[in-house]
């Protein structure tokens, strides 16, 4: 199944699983949390972190930690009345038939970025054009015909590096675990990314070894499973925004198993070539309700055409953007 047609105009209807991540409760569920035979907390199976939630926040949003009832409803009319809408001089996208569906539509969060405050990505201004620059481009009526020199690592079916691939969105957001004593391997259904964290205290590689994934590192920090990420091919884009990272980039995640199906996910990127500051987004990831469910594969073909215009995933997918 080729990402290569989708736009802004897709309608997400599944809902961030977003727990409150307490002392209490983390100790509460201590004893009863699944455990390997070598003692580690058992992340293992099919997850999904499927949502409606939008990576920024948008301008018209501005300064709302939380959206009321009725600006939750507004939200889920317009994705209804957009759900198959034609792009006219477009060849067209995945229609609502492909699009991942859930209980709820939209979770009240305006954006998984919880840090800055404001939930806007604290870009530097020289960054700022350059990201102007590339959603220009993509809007061009030219960008259906240009080469794939001019398109990302993401389009190209190659990678959503990271912290692309972990952040939510659309669809094929499915992701399976697996432990061995020294390793947690996870496997992303979108674009076949697959990442093998060892967790046995070895350094990580040298600087001039760049991966489109990066060199993970893990280690356990009580029911927590912290990753470092470093040594990250600053060519990656993580989302269709055209937003990046530089080889400076320092991931730190947080997978926090909380009950038997529940893992509160937190991850702070740090990249002073591309940031002013630190940023970090916070978002919960439930396990899979069908426990036969395996992976599906995600493929692409030669020959696919398509235009990004409005590229939906800094909004919220299938609804217009909010300025």
């Amino acid at each position: 199944m080729s990402h290569r047609f989708l736009a802004a105009l897709f309608t997400v209807t599944a809902v961030v699983l977003l727990v409150p991540l307490t002392a209490a409760a983390q100790s509460g569920a201590s004893s009863t949390l699944p455990r390997t035979p070598w003692g580690d907390p058992d992340l293992q199976g099919v997850w999904t972190n499927h949502h409606g939630v939008p990576l920024e926040r948008p301008n018209a949003l501005a300064g709302k930690a939380e959206l009321t009832n009725q600006e939750l409803a507004a939200l889920e009319a317009e994705a209804i009345q957009n759900r198959d809408r034609a792009i006219p001089g477009q060849v067209g996208s995945y229609n609502s038939f492909w699009v991942e569906r859930g209980e709820r539509a939209f979770s009240k969060r305006p954006s998984l970025i919880v840090d800055p405050p404001d939930g806007r990505l604290p870009l530097r201004p020289d960054v700022k054009k350059i990201l102007d620059a590339r959603v220009a481009a993509k809007r061009s009526p030219t960008y259906a015909s240009s080469s794939w020199e001019d398109r990302d690592a993401y389009e190209r079916c190659i990678t959503r590096g990271m912290p692309g691939a972990m952040i939510p969105g659309f669809y094929n957001h499915n992701y399976q675990i697996l432990q061995t004593p020294g390793y947690v391997v996870i496997h992303v259904e979108m674009i076949h990314d697959a990442r093998i964290i060892p967790v046995d205290g070895r350094p990580s590689l040298p600087p001039r070894l760049g991966q489109w994934m990066g060199a993970s590192r893990g280690r356990w920090e009580g029911n927590t499973l912290v990753v470092d990420v470093t040594n990250l091919k600053a060519q990656t884009w993580f989302d269709h925004m055209g937003n990046f990272y530089s080889d400076a980039a320092h991931i730190v995640e947080r997978w926090t198993m909380i009950a038997a199906d529940a893992i509160h996910y937190e991850g702070t990127i740090v990249d002073p070539k591309v940031y002013t500051r630190p940023w970090t987004i916070s978002f919960g990831i439930r396990r899979n309700s069908d426990p036969g469910y395996e992976l599906m594969e995600v493929a692409c073909h030669e020959g696919s055409r398509g235009q990004f215009t409005d590229v939906g995933l800094k909004f919220y997918p299938g609804v217009t953007p909010l300025k």
